[in-house]
């Protein structure tokens, strides 16, 4: 059964606020190394484009950019963890090929309302090259695949964790928090010295904020999460996707103040709370009864070929062979032995592009082909319902927030240990004026 839920990059691109941004090229004779990351280099070039598109997201967001050595810092840091992550996928058979890159590209053009063509017309408009838009295209959904790999997907949460989350004080009043945030990781093998430094950044950083200072920009400036070069801003959490001693503290502050520096097993954390709200009641949820027969795409097994295998499963399927029977025959997944029955599923209980096409099905109808980071799938509704699930839709809830939360922090421990284990040169500091 399909029940990992993949946080996607976001296909209702907004050409207005996109991340590609015009990179004018300066003329130089050298293009200066600025950082070796294991074999692969990381130039001045590929650095002052980076710091470039920066400035301009964090412009659009009306962030004041930091000091330039800070920013060009925290972009560098940024662009080694991403190489880093690349080779690993590289090595690991984790892979975006040509046609998959171009429908996930065509896929962002229909999200605009536009044609490929007209896609590719506005982002000429906009001064934004294709080919670099396509590779960080690529980089992203080969990222986001090799976490689902690595960590989404083998993150589990038992009914007792549950039950001791719905028994917890952290869950009375059932509060979201909408949260701005700043991280100063710690490395896993880190040093006392090390962790003293560390520390010392996150002071820095809060006594700025004591200051006055502006939270975005001092994010920017200091941040080692992924969204610190936007501002630091996380949107709304509940409180299942946050430890409780954060918790308690959030509870104690007013809105659009900071905390004290906070500190977790993956560093120093410095939030703001933006906002404060409790949950309503549960809604009615539609469900959909469900089938699907599963090729997986592996090493072994390319993507060509098992869309092949699959395209043979539905020439069996149009001569009369039930699904159940060729499910059971040729099905990848574990529902194989029932037929490839996955029971009822409501919202959130499969990968978008599993869900999509689910959901857009009449009972008793099979789906074209469907790709997923599992492999190809073809999909058969047996009924519809909507349900009141109540409590079990509140449990279901809790166990996909602490779900995210215990993968995000999987996800920071994997790539600090990813970190440590490569090897880094930074020459950033070897600049000459």
């Amino acid at each position: 059964m399909i029940t990992t839920r993949l946080s996607t990059l976001c296909l209702a691109l907004c050409l207005s606020a996109s991340v590609w941004a015009a990179q004018p090229q300066p003329v130089r004779t050298v293009d200066r190394i600025i950082a070796v990351v294991n074999k692969s280099v990381i130039t001045e070039r590929g650095l002052n484009d980076r710091v470039l598109q920066a400035k301009q997201n964090l412009q659009r967001q009306n962030v004041p950019a930091p000091a330039d050595n800070q920013l060009r810092a925290q972009v560098l840091e940024r662009m080694i963890s991403e190489e880093a992550q690349m080779q690993y996928a590289y090595n690991n058979g984790v892979r975006l090929d040509e046609q998959e890159l171009e429908q996930t590209v065509d896929r962002l053009a229909a999200a605009n309302q536009l044609s490929p063509e007209a896609f590719r017309q506005k982002l000429k408009q906009q001064g934004i090259n294709y080919q670099t838009f396509r590779e960080d295209v690529r980089r992203e959904v080969i990222m986001q695949r090799l976490r689902e790999r690595e960590i989404d997907s083998k993150v589990n949460i038992s009914d007792s964790e549950v039950d001791a989350f719905l028994n917890s004080a952290v869950n009375v009043g059932r509060s979201e928090y909408r949260l701005a945030h700043i991280l100063i990781a710690v490395p896993e093998t880190a040093t006392p010295a090390q962790v003293e430094q560390k520390a010392k950044r996150a002071e820095e950083a809060a006594n700025r904020l004591k200051q006055g200072a502006n939270f975005a920009q001092v994010a920017a400036s200091y941040s080692d999460a992924s969204d610190g070069l936007s501002g630091g801003e996380l949107g709304w959490r509940p409180a299942s996707r946050l430890p409780p001693p954060f918790v308690e503290v959030l509870n104690t502050l007013e809105r659009n103040q900071t905390s004290r520096v906070l500190r977790s097993a993956s560093g120093f954390h410095i939030f703001k709370l933006l906002d404060k709200r409790s949950r309503g009641e549960a809604q009615l949820v539609e469900q959909v009864h469900a089938r699907h027969i599963l090729i997986k795409v592996s090493d072994s097994v390319g993507d060509k070929e098992a869309k092949q295998r699959l395209d043979e499963v539905q020439q069996r399927l149009a001569q009369g062979m039930s699904f159940v029977e060729a499910a059971r025959r040729y099905s990848e997944d574990g529902s194989a032995s029932r037929g490839g029955d996955l029971g009822w599923l409501s919202p959130g209980d499969t990968v978008p592009e599993f869900e999509k096409v689910m959901y857009s099905l009449a009972p008793n109808k099979i789906s074209a082909p469907v790709r997923s980071m599992f492999g190809w799938h073809l999909i058969e509704v047996i009924e519809k319902r909507r349900q009141d699930l109540g409590s079990e839709r509140e449990r279901a809830q809790i166990r996909q927030e602490l779900k995210a939360r215990k993968a995000e922090q999987q996800y920071q421990d994997w790539q600090r240990q990813l970190r440590d284990s490569t090897y880094i040169e930074n020459h950033l500091n070897d600049e000459t004026n």
